[in-house]
């Protein structure tokens, strides 16, 4: 349930402006209204530091949660690049090399066998020699 929010009339310096200018979008936060309310919360905790045990863990809550929801939206997109590629690359090989499913099948099963024992470090110089060997 969100809060309802008001609107306020509050003067600033142009420098103090500035600072939110340069620094809501590095804090995580959509708004410079965001930015600013987070600010003043975290500036009364302060003041009301003799309520430490109280307020530090929610602050560190909120920068904890702002940071990886930045981390995992970033990891996200990534991802989604990678598999797009992937999908790209396997449907060119599937397009260019006639192979039956039986020996993609057996290739699958070494390619797992393979990631699990390099935990995922995957070498093509080494893919490449097995290929060439499985030719010959």
């Amino acid at each position: 349930m969100k809060e309802e929010k008001n609107r306020h009339t509050v003067w600033l310096t142009d420098d103090a402006w500035e600072l939110v200018e340069e620094r809501y979008q590095k804090d995580n936060c959509s708004t410079k209204n965001e930015y600013i309310e987070k600010a003043i919360r975290f500036y009364s905790g302060y003041l009301d530091s003799e309520r430490a045990e109280e307020y530090l863990p929610r602050v560190l809550a909120q920068v904890l949660e702002g940071k990886l929801d930045a981390f995992g939206k970033r990891i996200g997109r990534q991802l989604f690049k990678q598999a797009v590629d992937e999908n790209l690359m396997a449907n060119l090989v599937a397009f260019y090399f006639e192979m039956d499913e039986d020996l993609v099948r057996k290739l699958r099963v070494k390619c797992v066998k393979n990631v699990k024992e390099t935990n995922g470090e995957i070498d093509f110089l080494d893919a490449l020699r097995y290929q060439k060997g499985a030719r010959e």
